[in-house]
């Protein structure tokens, strides 16, 4: 694929310094930047390499002040970085762009496709599944029986969807992703084994999620699993059955969220957060890495971390007393043979 600067300046809404007409197949980094290859700048610290990178076009800050020429053609933005996450988008949509239906998926009679959608070899698509326009199913998916998947969705290789579930507009499920597996119910009996209680919900994802590599999303007892519009799920997230993720909520990577937690809208976790069951977090909390919650967080925007988690700022003063505790028992023990000797 090959686009020239008025094109990738018309795309962004940025204005061109240099060769409106220099063309560029790539993308690259700026201190690695090679003839042939757009980059950007939005990091200060790297803005020595804009003299000397070989790159052909560089996306910048229109408040970016130059010391010397520069040889790359500029496009000026107001947000450099935010221009070429879009530029990456768009670069990526087409790099993905597949349509047709391969002659090894196996799809039921029953179910719905919608206009140009990509099928990939061995993808298995169960009775009465829906999906909607220009969605994209790679290779070896699973479809269970009576999901639906909306527009615009990609789900890539190897993700399991059991059946009934619901997957929105513009998601992108990344591979090994399991949605629908059973919630961890199991009744203890008297003869100290477990009965198994049937998961008979489902899972209900909205509009514009992303789900990263093999994370996994269990259906409810009862009703249903929801993850609201906007959410960002990490690789190796764990969420359990009957969980609600409020709007536009980060989760990092190898975080759990046990079942029935409620947690908000905007809210920010670090990666390995572990969440008991039963509670609610507020809108816009945001859990350091490696913190444990056990017990709810109502206040709107509180910042909290540790194990068990608290205020971050009480927790900020608390550890440095803790890397203290060997001087201070060090100091203890020379007052304790001080007040014997008297």
């Amino acid at each position: 694929m090959e686009f020239s600067a008025s094109q990738i300046a018309a795309l962004i809404g940025g204005e061109i310094i240099g060769n409106p007409e220099v063309k560029v197949s790539y993308v690259s980094k700026i201190e690695e930047g090679k003839k042939g290859t757009v980059t950007f700048l939005a990091n200060p610290i790297y803005t020595s390499y804009i003299y000397n990178t070989e790159a052909s076009i560089v996306i910048v800050n229109k408040n970016l002040e130059l010391e010397k020429e520069v040889v790359a053609t500029l496009i000026m933005v107001e947000d450099a970085y935010i221009a070429f996450a879009k530029l990456l988008e768009y670069y990526n949509k087409i790099k993905l762009n597949k349509t047709g239906i391969a002659k090894t998926a196996a799809i039921s009679a029953s179910a719905t496709l919608g206009k140009d959608v990509y099928v990939g070899e061995n993808a298995v698509i169960g009775d009465n599944v829906r999906i909607g326009d220009n969605t994209k199913i790679y290779p070896q998916v699973f479809l269970g029986d009576n999901c639906k998947i909306g527009d615009n969705t990609t789900i890539f290789a190897g993700v399991h969807i059991y059946s009934d579930n619901v997957i929105g507009n513009d998601c992108i499920l990344h591979s090994g992703v399991v949605i629908g597996s059973d919630g961890f119910g199991f009744a203890p009996q008297g003869s100290q084994d477990y009965l198994k209680v049937a998961q008979i919900g489902n899972v209900v994802i909205e509009d514009q999620v992303e789900i990263g590599a093999n994370t996994t999303i269990d259906r409810a007892t009862l009703g249903s699993t929801i993850i609201r519009k906007g959410v960002k799920l990490d690789n190796l997230v764990q969420i359990a059955h009957n969980v609600e993720i409020g709007e536009n909520t980060v989760i990092a990577a190898q975080s759990g969220v046990s079942g029935s937690t409620k947690i908000g809208k905007n809210c920010m976790f670090g990666g390995q957060v572990g969440i008991i069951g039963h509670i609610t977090i507020a809108d816009e909390v945001k859990i350091a890495a490696q913190s444990g919650i056990g017990k709810s967080i109502i206040n709107k925007g509180e910042i909290v971390q540790g194990s068990p988690a608290f205020d971050i700022s009480t927790y900020r003063r608390s550890y440095v007393h803790f890397r203290n505790l060997p001087n201070i028992k060090s100091k203890l023990d020379e007052l304790e043979k001080e007040i014997k000797k008297k």
